[in-house]
């Protein structure tokens, strides 16, 4: 993690990831060293995530990298924005977003699933504890 936080901690390689996503996204990278252009890169980052559909609640706060509080939510944040540059037509990160399958299900549909007994599906022994030997002393 020391190398991962070296390497991020002026957000000019955040930046730079960002633009290739989306050209534009940040518009000026400060190249300097300097504490306040560094964490104005992470902030400006951040909002360029969002901006590309990242959640709020996957992100990080930039003292989070730049105080080295937190190096797990900018993990987060990075895999989540590798998911969404599948959007820009760049190669995604880890598992493909699951799209929303909103069902309307009629009335005529829901009064007919009253209807089914659920014993239909499957065993009707229940949950019982047979054959759960823990506690028993030991039988040889």
């Amino acid at each position: 993690m020391d190398n991962f936080y070296e390497i991020l901690r002026d957000g000019i390689l955040l930046c730079r990831l960002v633009n290739d996503i989306k050209e534009g996204s940040v518009k000026k990278i400060n190249e300097t060293s300097l504490a306040f252009k560094c964490m104005e890169n992470i902030n400006a980052f951040l909002e360029a995530a969002k901006s590309l559909g990242v959640p709020p609640q996957e992100t990080f706060q930039t003292v989070d990298l730049w105080e080295r509080q937190n190096l797990n939510s900018v993990v987060i944040c990075l895999q989540s924005l590798g998911r969404k540059a599948g959007n820009y037509g760049k190669p995604s990160i880890g598992p493909k977003e699951a799209d929303k399958n909103i069902r309307n299900f009629t009335e005529e549909q829901l009064r007919a699933g009253q209807g089914v007994i659920s014993l239909q599906y499957g065993s009707n022994k229940g949950a019982n504890q047979s054959g759960i030997n823990f506690g028993n002393t030991r039988h040889m």
